[in-house]
């Protein structure tokens, strides 16, 4: 059977899977935090038909003949670049400027992700739209750092008054640049309720994507570093925005173009070949 015949249907599989990702892409364009990806190629092993050989007897070296056997895909490579800023005005709306991920808690997984639409729920408890459980430092030591390990972060509505007996009411609560969360109360006081927690990864690109725009650590990303806002290449915060897709659908619409007219000449290199199968077969009558 021809070579060529192989190679176009491995050329529609992979043109194939170009406008599945485009497609994706242009779908979530207005997707708060939503990471485009692009399709990167390779050509797969290419059959020898002469290897190579050096000069001798006066004569010089020859190159090798070869024939390639198609294309695949190698990657479909996550672009993380930073997606432009919405404002909101909400205070629970959080954009990440730099590399870091907000850490979720769902069930016993833990997920991370750039969509910072988080709110309150009945609980106090700061979620995500989805509501997984935003994960953040809630002890502190004389100087203000966080200690200990991260876990939920949940508004303390009543606490101990200060000074004299009886308890204060939270009035009033603020998340600053440095992620703290800082509630007001009745007595008059200002407390660190929590710090939200943000994690880094040594190659991000190797997070794989596991819905509600969200990502979770592979042997290829490593494992998270964990941290706060400011620390690293975390980035800060930035609060009453949201941090917009980073798709540019100028460059989607070109890879429509592309992706389309490579799985026509495709197509057109099987008619071809079936073509040349069918005169083939012609040469017996």
């Amino acid at each position: 059977m021809l070579r060529s015949l192989f190679a176009g249907i491995s050329g529609l599989r992979v043109n194939q899977v170009m406008l599945d990702v485009t497609g994706n892409n242009i779908a979530n364009a207005n997707t708060i935090g939503f990471k485009a990806s692009t399709t990167v190629f390779q050509d797969t092993l290419s059959q020898m038909l002469t290897g190579a050989s050096a000069g001798s007897n006066g004569l010089g070296g020859r190159n090798p003949i070869q024939v390639g056997l198609g294309v695949q895909v190698a990657a479909t490579s996550t672009n993380f670049g930073q997606g432009s800023a919405q404002m909101t005005g909400r205070s629970t709306d959080l954009m990440l400027q730099g590399d870091g991920m907000f850490v979720l808690a769902k069930g016993n997984q833990e997920v991370y992700t750039r969509a910072g639409a988080f709110t309150f729920d009945e609980t106090g408890m700061l979620v995500a739209s989805d509501g997984g459980r935003v994960q953040g430092y809630t002890s502190f030591d004389a100087n203000g750092q966080h200690t200990g390990t991260a876990g939920d972060i949940v508004l303390a509505k009543t606490v101990a008054a200060q000074p004299g007996p009886g308890n204060a009411d939270l009035t009033a609560y603020t998340i600053g640049a440095d992620g703290k969360v800082v509630g007001t109360y009745s007595d008059g006081t200002q407390r660190d309720i929590a710090q939200i927690e943000i994690a880094d990864f040594d190659n991000p690109m190797g997070l794989a994507k596991v819905g509600d725009t969200s990502f979770a650590a592979t042997a290829s990303s490593g494992q998270a570093s964990y941290g706060v806002s400011g620390e690293g290449r975390r980035g800060s915060l930035m609060g009453g925005a949201l941090e917009m897709s980073n798709v540019d659908l100028a460059a989607e619409f070109t890879n429509l173009i592309l992706a389309q007219r490579g799985f026509q000449a495709s197509s057109r290199v099987i008619t071809t070949s079936d073509q040349v199968l069918e005169d083939l077969v012609n040469i017996k009558r």
